[in-house]
């Protein structure tokens, strides 16, 4: 790629952003694209809205010559500081949890597995700890089990998490966003 190319990203809302090819390319959907087709026209990212691309190529931007250290797994603290994470991410993913649910999907369509990490360390640290009500309110979700089909998955879980390694309770799998927490 020719110095000085810029790479065009265009938002669900049809908004361009002129980006540098490093800072795009930290994407691997945007780095695909640029590898097929060149930088010379728009690269369409139709699932990722303006207000979080640019949170985005924030991001990318930000950790473009410095790539950020691996987030400890399990967390073993609800502070992501504590856990390997820069007090700058730290304070990235200190947003609103509708934004932080964006981010996790833009991350995941976009194939930013540093950000994915991030914003799914985030969502294990806002549970990590939290009783099964308070998981409910902290998310908003509707109870709609019966009480005796709550009683079930809980003696199901119970089960389960007796032959679940404890290893394996807090890691997410990025391909399919699942996230088993703590």
């Amino acid at each position: 790629m020719p110095e000085g190319d810029k790479v065009l990203l265009k938002s669900s809302q049809g908004e361009i952003f002129e980006v540098e090819p490093e800072v795009a390319c930290m994407s691997t959907l945007v780095r695909n694209m640029v590898d097929d087709s060149g930088t010379d026209e728009e690269i369409p990212l139709p699932n990722v809205k303006t207000a979080i691309l640019s949170k985005v190529i924030d991001y990318c931007k930000y950790h473009k010559d410095s790539p950020p250290e691996e987030i400890q797994k399990p967390l073993k603290s609800t502070n992501l500081v504590e856990c390997g994470v820069s007090e700058w991410d730290n304070e990235y993913v200190n947003i609103e949890q509708e934004v932080l649910f964006e981010l996790i999907l833009a991350a995941n369509y976009l194939d930013i597995k540093s950000l994915l990490d991030l914003t799914c360390a985030k969502v294990a640290s806002m549970i990590k700890g939290k009783n099964t009500e308070e998981i409910r309110k902290q998310f908003n979700i509707v109870n709609d089990f019966t009480p005796e089909e709550e009683a079930q998955v809980r003696e199901e879980n119970r089960t389960e998490l007796r032959t679940v390694p404890k290893k394996h309770l807090c890691q997410h799998n990025t391909k399919q966003l699942k996230l088993q927490c703590c």
